[in-house]
């Protein structure tokens, strides 16, 4: 059985809106900064762990619309174009990034036959709805934030449902960057 982990960047106040500043926010980039090689060899071995991408429609469009075109991302970037991308929509019409299907319907029917197959993680990012939604029903395995040392005072929040969670890890690195592993109870 695979593990479903869900991975995100956000501030100290909650907010997971642009951190790479690709979609216009007020604030966007706002984890640029404080980004160092420690941080984001974690971000490295968490994708590495995984073999497929789990995503919204929204993350989707806009992971496919950059990552084909990144360059000098190493073995990093050549697993987020050549993994298998799912994502879950019900108005995408087709997902063009290379190895990307669609979750249309019966979507926790659908997840759930992912997780029960034999594999890597199953690793998510963004898509703070389906994030919610995995929550709500009980699907995710391993809850992974990366809290960056800004507050944002505005934005969209990340967490939207009531969950109680474990403590894994937590894990501080330079610049101020923590990241808190948690395990929903």
């Amino acid at each position: 059985m695979r593990k479903l982990v869900v991975s995100e960047f956000v501030s100290v106040d909650g907010v997971f809106e642009d951190p790479g500043g690709a979609e216009g926010f007020k604030y966007g980039g706002w984890s640029m900064e404080f980004n160092g090689p420690d941080n984001m060899q974690f971000k490295h071995d968490e994708l590495m762990a995984a073999d497929i991408l789990l995503l919204g429609r929204v993350t989707y469009e806009g992971f496919a619309k950059a990552w084909p075109k990144v360059q000098g991302a190493g073995d990093f970037g050549e697993k987020m174009n050549s993994m298998p991308k799912v994502v879950v929509s019900s108005t995408l019409e087709k997902a063009d990034w290379q190895n990307s299907t669609i979750i249309k319907d019966n979507v926790l029917e659908e997840i759930k036959k992912l997780k029960e197959s034999k594999g890597g993680n199953i690793l998510v990012g963004g898509s703070g709805k389906l994030v919610n939604f995995l929550l709500e029903n009980n699907l995710v395995d391993e809850l992974n934030l990366m809290i960056y040392p800004v507050i944002l005072a505005t934005g969209k929040k990340l967490l939207t449902t009531h969950q109680k969670l474990s403590l894994l890890e937590a894990k501080s690195y330079d610049k101020g960057v923590v990241v808190l592993r948690y395990q929903p109870e």
